[in-house]
């Protein structure tokens, strides 16, 4: 009855303070060591921190046994991945997604046992109609020449690339495992917007990604530098370069660089100072409308002795994309590519309403965007680059179906790097050395093993690719037609993309909707 009118907190100091008595007294006595003093007074030291400081009311009513629930939270996210996620519950990659990518950067077994377990039944559900004809699709095709005529300098890309993922926000051997990786297999590595590092000089090729902070090509009060650009750009390694509008992981904001991996190293690189966080602003200095950004797009490519030029942009208002396009009729102006990134992108940090909330998603942006482009006449000279959650064959195949003529990745390349999506880049405390400036954690990741295991993922990742289109009747990319890919829309109905999303009524004719009655 005593123990029930008191208070947890009141308990927990009754037990505390009795705990000690009972232990000096047998440390008098001789029955046990003075050192085991050292628990009961370590406990009364948390009792009193817990009891009388102010912030957490937890801690306060419930002191000492309050600190579990700081403790359990803080290994929530693993234990729920390692013992009770399911093969397809994780986000916002699945165990089934990330095991693919691991199996193909290592190169073993590849294959599935025993059947699917995704629901073919549930609405949404995405599939693709093979072919009783199937073709061989060879990887020679798997290629596309970035240049319009504008172009002096058209570059081949493979059309599995590596996003942007900026020196900064990866470690130096992340950057030069994922560069050496892209040499061996002969694919492009996107810089991200913190400039171009020696790490990124490796010896493959390069898409120099320029951002509103202008990060290796900007002057003292942060506008952009032609003089530098003009050096950089002369690199042999920098085959494309890419004005970045907007991010999909957080479009209309700035990117951030927290403090701690602002190494004097990195700010060198970037000409800022180092050991503060850096914000880059949400838009550019150096343009405020289409037309100036058109003609800030062809000073680059003359700067560059006409390398292929072209913009990253996650679509959010219509009315604005649209009027890029019409100012390339005006002004004559015509970029090599656009890189449309969908809302699903990664980021190592950006506030939830930008992640969550805003932007379009990438099959959407990449549909827009070929439409707005052939309504125009300008299709055949802009390649579209798709990014967004693009990790396996079906993705790519998916995308270019959509009017993708290649595609990125950056978190299926974090994975190839051993990525163990722990949620932790913004900490500076990446387990696996990969998104941190602590040498104690990227010493770790080896790059002689870790860059063949990008290649190793592109190759297997293509591999599949052409296995897969093969399978539904195409010998090439650009033989991908919508009207063989469907979605779930309700119970009974299959729906062909080419009539979901384009509304071919030609197309949609050729018994290209499922209803099941």
């Amino acid at each position: 009855m005593f123990l029930k009118k008191l208070a947890v907190h009141q308990i927990i100091w009754l037990a505390t303070i009795s705990f000690l008595v009972i232990t000096c007294v047998l440390a008098y006595l001789g029955d046990i060591n003075y050192f085991f003093l050292i628990v009961p007074l370590l406990l009364l030291v948390l009792l009193v921190q817990d009891t009388f400081q102010p912030s957490h009311t937890i801690r306060k009513n419930y002191p000492i046994v309050g600190r579990f629930r700081y403790l359990l939270e803080s290994f929530r996210p693993e234990i729920r991945q390692y013992f009770f996620e399911g093969e397809l519950d994780g986000k916002p990659f699945n165990r089934r997604q990330r095991s693919i990518v691991y199996q193909r950067a290592k190169n073993v077994k590849q294959t599935i046992s025993f059947g699917m377990q995704d629901d073919p039944n549930r609405i949404g559900y995405e599939w693709a109609a093979h072919s009783i004809y199937p073709k061989r699709a060879d990887k020679q095709f798997f290629r596309t020449t970035v240049g319009n005529e504008q172009c002096l300098q058209p570059y081949s890309a493979s059309i599995y690339n590596i996003s942007a993922m900026s020196y900064g926000a990866l470690s130096k051997t992340a950057i030069s495992s994922l560069n050496k990786g892209a040499q061996l297999g002969g694919f492009a590595h996107n810089t991200g917007e913190g400039g171009i590092s020696d790490f990124h000089l490796e010896g493959g090729d390069l898409i120099w990604q320029i951002g509103t902070g202008y990060f290796g090509c900007r002057n003292d009060d942060g506008s952009f530098s032609p003089e530098l650009f003009k050096e950089k750009a002369a690199y042999p390694q920098v085959k494309m370069i890419e004005l970045k509008l907007s991010q999909g992981a957080k479009p209309g904001h700035g990117g951030l660089l927290p403090g701690e991996k602002n190494t004097p190293e990195i700010a060198k690189i970037r000409n800022i100072k180092p050991h503060i966080a850096v914000h880059s602003p949400a838009g550019h200095t150096a343009f405020s409308n289409s037309v100036e950004l058109l003609q800030f797009l062809q000073k680059m490519r003359e700067l560059s002795n006409g390398k292929p030029i072209g913009f990253k942009i996650c679509i959010g208002r219509q009315d604005e994309f649209i009027a890029i396009i019409e100012a390339m009729k005006q002004t004559g102006i015509v970029p090599d590519f656009i890189t449309i990134d969908g809302a699903e992108g990664g980021t190592g940090a950006a506030p939830l309403e930008f992640i969550d909330y805003m932007g379009m998603a990438m099959a959407d942006g990449v549909i827009f965007a070929s439409k707005v482009l052939k309504e125009y006449g300008l299709r055949d000279q802009i390649k579209i680059m798709a990014s967004g959650k693009i990790i396996t064959g079906f993705d790519i195949a998916k995308a270019m179906s959509l009017g993708a003529d290649a595609c990125y990745s950056a978190r299926g390349m974090m994975f190839a790097l051993g990525c163990i999506q722990a949620l932790q880049c913004d900490s500076g405390k990446c387990p696996v050395g990969i998104a941190t400036q602590d040498q104690k954690l990227y010493k770790g990741l080896d790059i002689t093993d870790k860059s063949v295991r990008v290649a190793h993922f592109h190759n297997n990742t293509l591999k599949a690719f052409a296995e897969f289109i093969g399978a539904c009747g195409f010998d090439s990319p650009k033989a991908i037609t919508p009207n063989v890919f469907y979605r779930r829309i309700d119970h009974k109905t299959n729906e062909s993309f080419a009539s979901l999303f384009f509304n071919d009524v030609e197309k949609a004719a050729k018994n290209e909707k499922i209803t099941l009655n």
